[in-house]
């Protein structure tokens, strides 16, 4: 797993800065507690306002808030809070509106050594938010995902691409962060090496994912109130993280390293009091789906 996270984080580095002609800063960090990690962060390129790619390794004891914030009962397994974890995590914020904010994570966590039944797990997947919709990119990113699902018995993709739904919901605002994609955690139903074999392989098709969507939508035209609404939709995403996602309050209350925990937010975002859309309006149109989650490959 380690040895996947530091692959994958090279090759989709690698491919971000050949389309983007940007290269990235680079900061290897080390955790008093324990291990370490690599933070890769390209920043106001010619496509991507801020993409991050990182990777962490680390070890150490968790505090018993710390375990109550893993979630999936974990805190409960047993008394040894020693842990290993480590992931591969990403956010791509294009530029231009028409391009959508794209999210993936994999990881692996270890309780103690790693042999006591629930001591060990893979979780991740990978969510698409775009500020306009355009079906045939929603689409394609959950065909990718479905097809990586469909060849592992360990994995359902229908399941899957409900929990995302699920899990990425702004409750406060009664809406989706986006159009979803696949979410899991606790996935330890089968041998390691079987889990395993099945996160590698959904973490290699990130690309194939996401980069076709990519290219259709980064030169597109677009207004300066469409940009405005980016900007908006992007508060949203921060809202998201800040109150809601498990990854940021777990990288907290950790003490993981700050400037890794908060590289997913945008490089800017926009709230406007009482905003409202037009009736009829693309905005609209993207607000319903966000408000009632779509079964993309069943329309």
């Amino acid at each position: 797993m380690v040895d996947m996270v530091y692959r994958l984080q090279d090759t989709i580095c690698d491919a971000i800065g050949a389309l983007d002609a940007s290269s990235y800063r680079e900061d290897e960090w080390t955790r008093e507690e324990g291990g370490g990690g690599r933070s890769r962060v390209f920043s106001e390129g010619n496509v991507f306002e801020k993409a991050g790619v990182n990777v962490s390794v680390v070890h150490g004891t968790l505090s018993p808030e710390a375990a109550a914030k893993m979630g999936g009962g974990h805190d409960l397994v047993g008394e040894d809070l020693d842990f290993f974890a480590t992931g591969l995590s990403l956010v791509l914020h294009p530029h231009n509106p028409m391009a959508p904010t794209v999210h993936a994570n994999y990881r692996y966590f270890e309780r103690g050594e790693g042999v006591v039944e629930g001591s060990w797990w893979f979780g991740g997947g990978a969510d698409l938010t775009p500020s306009y919709l355009f079906e045939e990119d929603a689409v394609h990113f959950h065909q990718v995902h479905k097809n990586v699902c469909d060849r592992h018995e360990v994995a359902d993709y229908d399941a899957y691409k409900t929990w995302c739904d699920d899990y990425f919901h702004i409750k406060h605002r009664g809406e989706r962060r986006g159009v979803g994609g696949v979410f899991f955690d606790d996935l330890r139903s089968q041998s390691k090496e079987v889990c395993f074999a099945f996160v590698e392989d959904c973490a290699s098709h990130f690309l194939e994912a996401y980069m076709p969507i990519l290219e259709r939508r980064r030169t597109m035209a677009f207004t300066a109130q469409q940009k405005e609404w980016q900007q908006l939709r992007r508060g949203r995403y921060v809202e998201f993280n800040l109150v809601y996602d498990r990854g940021t309050k777990f990288g907290l209350t950790t003490n993981g390293r700050i400037e890794s925990i908060l590289m997913s937010l945008p490089l800017t975002s926009r709230w406007e009091y009482c905003h409202e859309v037009k009736p009829g309006s693309e905005e609209e149109a993207m607000m319903n789906v966000l408000r009632q989650p779509v079964d993309w490959l069943n329309r």
